[in-house]
């Protein structure tokens, strides 16, 4: 009989490896936490900070829906743009429901590019006035799961009045009786990591001010300068940001005119898969893996309107298409007619992939042997599939606890990311 396995390290020669590597370790768990496996908003609507009303949300459900009646329903419309009739009549009933129900996940009222230069006053009166009325959509249950504000830049032409419409909007839905839970604070055209520390250092006075919990206020970064993705010094700056406001970042949103324009692009050319658009939503996307930084493409221009609707439905359906299928679920809408594809194009997406991902996770669930052997890594990935589309009305819970024998709360612990410690 064989004695006990004979090894050569001590103890102290296993203490000194933990030593050399405690740094490493508070880094992963610091800064690397993965994803927390919560809803991300397939998309983000922009209007001007002066026109939103609590009914936006309504009316542009209203609108979304006249322009699929008008392309002759859900169905046609995703037939036109190039569905498998299956899918598509699959994916319709679910979009006409989406459209009545929740037309818009995530709504960013603008004090930017959308909303322009107007005097002070005017901002201001327009900034309290939207706290107003976003406290008042939520206390009535009728403001979308994610709302908030875009402000100006905090570069040095604007940063004082971006930094004031922060401040005016925060303080005045504190008066309001609180913030609501999906609050979104977006800071727009990012060339510095300095920009985001200032960012959260007002954050963090505004809690101070107000008497909120440390990081309660979180925001998004949006990358659309060539500065952020390749800085002065040759690295890339994007990639600090986690470590440079832990905790309060909560995404990275691609800016794709800005960006492209920054970088001498032709306005006809310019386009969310662009080469260059690409090569910084790549730079983005390794930035912040691990970080549970979630990231958002940008937006198509082409609206579809007039004789070119059918035109733009294609390229928008396509673009949305895209980003899913390289790791961006989310990005920007701006017309009331740009809904109806972003949820036929995404739901397809999650129907087409559920028949295959669902069966592997049958195969996890019950111990059984399939045909592809997945790595832990790829069991949350999938899990991570499968919640994201419940979340967005893809898929129905019921349907996924039959299919996979994972009901909501166990899908979500499935995908959410582990570490390893000791």
């Amino acid at each position: 009989m064989a004695g006990p396995a004979r090894t050569a390290l001590t103890p102290a020669d296993l203490a000194r490896v933990d030593e050399r590597l405690a740094d490493t370790d508070r880094l992963l768990e610091g800064a690397y936490p993965g994803d927390d496996a919560s809803r991300q908003p397939v998309h983000t609507v922009y209007v001007p900070g002066d026109r939103y009303t609590p009914e936006l949300p309504v009316e542009w459900g209203r609108a979304a829906r006249e322009a699929v009646a008008a392309a002759g329903g859900a169905e046609a419309l995703g037939l036109r743009i190039g569905l498998d009739a299956p899918i598509a009549k699959a994916v319709a009933p679910l979009v006409e429901r989406k459209l009545a129900s929740e037309p818009i996940e995530d709504l960013r009222i603008d004090f930017e590019d959308g909303y322009g230069e107007k005097d002070d006053d005017t901002e201001d009166a327009d900034a309290v006035r939207a706290a107003k009325r976003v406290a008042a959509a939520t206390g009535a249950h009728f403001a979308p799961p994610f709302i908030g504000i875009r402000c100006k830049s905090f570069e040095a032409a604007t940063r004082a009045r971006g930094v004031r419409t922060l401040d005016l909007f925060v303080t005045a839905l504190v008066e309001q009786g609180g913030l609501p839970d999906g609050l979104m604070l977006t800071l727009p055209k990012v060339s510095t990591v300095a920009q985001v520390e200032a960012m959260a250092g007002a954050l963090a006075a505004l809690e101070r001010a107000h008497g909120l919990p440390e990081g309660l206020l979180r925001f998004e970064v949006q990358v659309e300068t060539p500065q952020l993705v390749l800085g002065a010094d040759g690295v890339a700056p994007v990639a600090r940001l986690a470590l440079a406001a832990p905790g309060r970042i909560v995404g990275l949103h691609f800016g794709t005119y800005d960006y492209t324009a920054a970088l001498g692009i032709a306005a006809p050319y310019q386009s969310l898969e662009h080469p260059a658009a690409d090569h910084a939503k790549q730079v983005m996307q390794l930035a912040v893996a691990g970080t549970g930084i979630r990231l958002s493409d940008g937006s198509s221009n082409l609206l579809p309107l007039g004789d070119r609707a059918l035109e733009a439905w294609r390229v928008h359906a396509r673009l949305v298409r895209r980003a899913f299928e390289r790791g961006f679920p989310q990005g920007w809408d701006l017309h009331p007619a740009q809904l109806p594809t972003r949820f036929v194009a995404a739901y397809a997406y999650y129907r087409e992939g559920y028949p295959e991902a669902s069966a592997r996770l049958r195969h996890v669930h019950d111990g059984t042997a399939g045909a592809v052997l997945d790595e832990p890594a790829t069991v949350r990935a999938l899990a991570a599939f499968v919640r994201r589309g419940v979340q967005c009305g893809a898929l129905t819970g019921d349907e996924v606890a039959a299919d996979t024998g994972y009901d909501e709360p166990a899908l979500a612990d499935l995908a959410r990311a582990r570490r390893t410690t000791r």
